[in-house]
């Protein structure tokens, strides 16, 4: 049988019954807000503003058990929004305490934001309260946690991402500079990230400073990195090309220097 969408939205819906206290709580990086309505949308007591910490989470508590006693409710369910990772702490909280923690879709709560008022007006207390209403009318996704095995390759896998990207960056430059300062070292290493041209660049990053030696100079300054060097056939190479580069950038910059005369 096909699953309709409507079936969905009318189980979420129902799970919310007359003795449900529904919280929306407007997610900060240091300090959240918490606001109360019941299953009929009526605003229960007042805001809320508690710490994102242990003494914030228990002054959340104790505020969610006087409203139960007040309004004579029994059960409990707390809606946010999945703001950056500000939420976590607070949803592992709700777990421990086994009370019911639902997310909301931000994009969704922008655009309820005029159902109260009829103002598209923003206030932590107001986005509060409008997670309230689309947790009481059944918008919302239930928070899934996961193992902890699975959140540690969330993290291998994320900071593998990150590496990768930044070694990206790192080739790209290399390339990018060495098109523009020594273009003929491609002659003597072809690629550019192997060991030999990336210690090359480390030691004689310039055309100049290859200029001034001798290759025996250079396969000594091999051999304080690498075990097997390229020999002295590629190291005269290597500052052969380099006295070419130097020659052509200073004949360059002669020219350049007449035409601004």
């Amino acid at each position: 049988m096909k699953f309709k969408a409507q079936d969905k939205q009318n189980q979420l819906i129902e799970n919310i019954t007359g003795n449900h206290l529904v919280v929306g709580v407007d997610i900060a990086q240091e300090t959240h807000v918490a606001r109360a309505v019941n299953f009929r949308g009526i605003a229960l007591g007042n805001p809320l503003e508690f710490s994102n910490d242990e003494a914030g989470f228990q002054s959340l508590d104790r505020w969610i058990r006087n409203l139960l006693a007040s309004y004579k409710l029994t059960n409990i369910i707390v809606g946010m929004e999945p703001t950056g990772h500000y939420w976590l702490a607070l949803a592992h909280w709700l777990k421990d305490k086994e009370i019911a923690a639902v997310l909301v879709n931000p994009h969704l709560v922008k655009k309820n934001k005029e159902n109260r008022d009829n103002t598209r007006s923003k206030s932590d207390k107001k986005d509060a309260l409008v997670i309230a209403d689309m947790v009481k009318n059944g918008y919302y996704s239930p928070v899934r946690f996961h193992s902890t095995e699975y959140e540690e390759l969330r993290v291998i896998m994320a900071n593998r991402e990150t590496v990768v990207k930044r070694l990206v960056s790192a080739v790209n430059q290399i390339h990018r500079w060495v098109d523009i300062v020594f273009p003929e070292l491609r002659q003597v290493f072809k690629i550019l990230t192997c060991k030999g041209a990336l210690t090359t660049l480390r030691l004689f990053p310039l055309p100049a400073d290859l200029c001034k030696l001798e290759p025996a100079d250079v396969i000594a300054g091999w051999k304080k990195s690498m075990k097997r060097h390229s020999g002295v056939r590629r190291a005269k190479l290597l500052i052969d090309l380099a006295d070419l580069a130097s020659t052509q950038l200073q004949r360059i910059e002669a020219e350049a220097k007449t035409v601004l005369e």
